[in-house]
């Protein structure tokens, strides 16, 4: 028996990344044709958005909690959020949430300790990567989830002001609205370059359309892949 998976969507294509990712990743574990129940729902991101630009985020957290009661009520045993920066609102519901949440920061952070990673550049949105979502859970002292005694601390880069404004604006004009330019591609691989230059080992996708765009073969720094990570992490903690 597999615990089932509920999904709390952000934008579609991100949503769609992480359901794909558990669906084609699961026969590896589970045998072919196989994979954890699913079970998705998703406000309308404008409902979300309008909370977030003005920085109300016990309302985001709101929405958060409805539809984790709508995915409890069709069976799921745990959620997962495939939006980063939806996740600052998460803290703010775990403990009146009927079942447990599993944090995209703390999936990121337990790759970058396998791969010995330590200072870790942050690419996502301006509110994502401002805010701390990835701060709270990379940056101060924690446990292994695999038992370890050791407690990693990473270092955290963001880019500067005016790329954080046009990561952002890729990210809404384009990336959610499932638009990927050679041109976006070319700027978010610069930046990563610049992240690189400032003494980063790794670079944190901490945006769910990013790894669509992002390409890991030619990027100057390793790459996180936040989506993946979290739909991995979801489908070992369904097979438990």
């Amino acid at each position: 028996m597999t615990k089932h998976i509920g999904i709390v969507a952000g934008s579609s294509e991100g949503a769609a990344l992480c359901y794909r990712t558990i669906c084609l990743e699961a026969p590896a574990v589970m045998g072919e044709h196989n994979h954890p129940e699913i079970t998705m729902h998703c406000v309308p991101m404008a409902e979300h958005m309008r909370h977030i630009v003005h920085n109300e985020w016990q309302a985001s957290a709101e929405l958060l909690l409805a539809s984790a009661h709508k995915v409890a009520q069709a069976g799921a045993d745990f959620a997962i959020c495939p939006d980063n920066t939806y996740h600052q609102a998460i803290d703010l519901i775990r403990s009146r949430s009927p079942i447990p949440w599993l944090h995209i920061a703390e999936a990121v952070a337990e790759e970058a300790d396998r791969l010995g990673y330590a200072r870790l550049g942050i690419l996502g949105t301006k509110y994502l990567m401002e805010g701390p979502v990835y701060r709270a859970v990379l940056s101060v002292p924690r446990a292994v989830a695999t038992g370890s005694d050791r407690h990693p601390i990473f270092s955290l880069t963001i880019p500067d002001q005016e790329d954080r404004e046009r990561i952002n604006e890729i990210i809404f004009k384009e990336l959610v609205k499932g638009i990927f330019t050679e041109d976006s591609r070319l700027y978010l691989n610069e930046v990563a370059g610049k992240l690189k230059e400032r003494g980063c080992d790794a670079v944190v996708l901490g945006c769910t359309e990013l790894p669509l765009i992002v390409r890991p073969d030619d990027t100057p720094l390793p790459t996180l892949d936040s989506t993946r990570l979290l739909a991995r992490a979801a489908l070992r903690k369904a097979s438990e």
